[in-house]
């Protein structure tokens, strides 16, 4: 699974997360950090990535599009380290692996992984 780390998640995540067979790259890696989410969401479904996040706007943006990708994971845990993050993803691909691979926000919490399929349908 290709992952990329939005601004604010650990520059750190990004290499843990590649030792550990996912292909992961953080925004601020690849000249994106100052780029707008929309653009963050078009890199991503260009190059088949799931993005995580810490914040709600890319949930709101796909969930108000309509669209089917990319997948996103909000992180809804403060002042995570790179290690811990990169743990927390790791166990997030494991439970969601198909919901991700087929198009999901996933929302996670102390105490829950939320999942919701894409595409938002009202």
């Amino acid at each position: 699974m290709k992952l990329l780390l939005d601004q604010g998640t650990p520059q750190s995540a990004a290499a843990l997360l590649t030792r550990a067979g996912f292909e992961s790259v953080h925004v601020a890696t690849i000249g994106l950090s100052k780029a707008d989410d929309h653009i963050l969401l078009q890199h991503a479904r260009a190059e088949g990535q799931v993005v995580v996040a810490l914040d709600a706007d890319f949930h709101a943006m796909l969930a108000l599009s309509g669209a089917a990708s990319p997948s996103v994971i909000r992180v809804r845990i403060e002042g995570l380290k790179g290690d811990e993050l990169a743990d927390l993803i790791i166990h997030v691909i494991q439970r969601c692996k198909e919901d991700l691979e087929h198009g999901a926000l996933v929302t996670v919490t102390e105490k829950r992984i939320r999942v919701r399929r894409l595409p938002i349908v009202r």
